[in-house]
């Protein structure tokens, strides 16, 4: 049973993807007609159903706190922990806004989805490449900026099951550069959708939006040496494993 639950819920992530994704690049051609603010949210709002859709089919059941943290407008920079591909999908679903991802370069061969999350203002960057990667996070911080919002995985790299991976260097430059607040997002049980057993499963998830962190007042130096470990700290308290050494 449970791998023919598996097998339906892809069936009907790929069915799903392949009918929107012309919907979504006309809505896409709108936009550069000068219709960007609402075109973007009609964008979202198709992503946000479609991600609900993906996670009933799933059973899970999803539970959210702070939410009242996360501001109506402005820019803004989200930052979570990364155990699962199901966490972009539980992000879109919960944040509310229009939302792009910092994502690494190889998603970006990967068809139906690199298009989405390009119609969503996510943003493919290559590590091997410095001054690429720089000129794709200068994109980023103008982003936000104008007022947008994007999310930054500072373990780089999905921690399956492994508690929190240390942050990267220099993983939060796109918020403070952009002198936004950061928001950190707590998934938990995420891993156990999938990943864990290569099987889909009906297990409990919950996600916690933590309060702001105010990045413009900060000194350089608390920029630099102490924001990073505020951040990791906090998100590995809510989730309650020990910080990685």
């Amino acid at each position: 049973m449970a791998l023919l639950k598996t097998i339906i819920d892809f069936t009907i992530v790929g069915i799903t993807l392949i009918v929107l994704s012309p919907l979504g690049m006309g809505i896409f051609l709108l936009s550069r007609l000068g219709l960007n603010k609402s075109m973007a949210w009609v964008i979202y709002k198709i992503a946000q159903v479609w991600s609900w859709l993906l996670i009933a089919c799933t059973g899970c059941k999803l539970t959210v706190q702070g939410r009242e943290h996360i501001p109506a407008k402005g820019g803004l920079c989200f930052v979570s922990n990364h155990g699962s591909i199901f966490d972009i999908l539980i992000i879109v679903a919960l944040v509310g806004r229009p939302v792009g991802f910092i994502a690494k370069k190889e998603l970006a061969l990967i068809p139906f989805l690199n298009l989405w999350i390009f119609l969503l203002g996510g943003l493919f960057v290559d590590r091997k490449n410095i001054r690429k990667a720089l000129g794709t996070m200068q994109k980023g911080v103008k982003r936000i900026q104008a007022g947008g919002s994007m999310v930054i995985f500072p373990e780089g790299t999905r921690s399956h099951g492994q508690g929190l991976l240390p942050f990267r260097a220099g993983a939060l430059k796109l918020a403070t550069q952009a002198k936004a607040p950061i928001v950190p997002i707590v998934i938990q049980g995420s891993y156990e959708i999938f990943e864990k057993t290569l099987r889909v499963r009906a297990v409990p998830v919950r996600a916690t939006f933590l309060p702001p962190i105010d990045t413009a007042s900060l000194s350089a130096e608390e920029r630099r040496q102490h924001l990073s470990n505020q951040v990791y700290m906090q998100i590995a308290q809510a989730l309650q494993v020990e910080p990685a050494s």
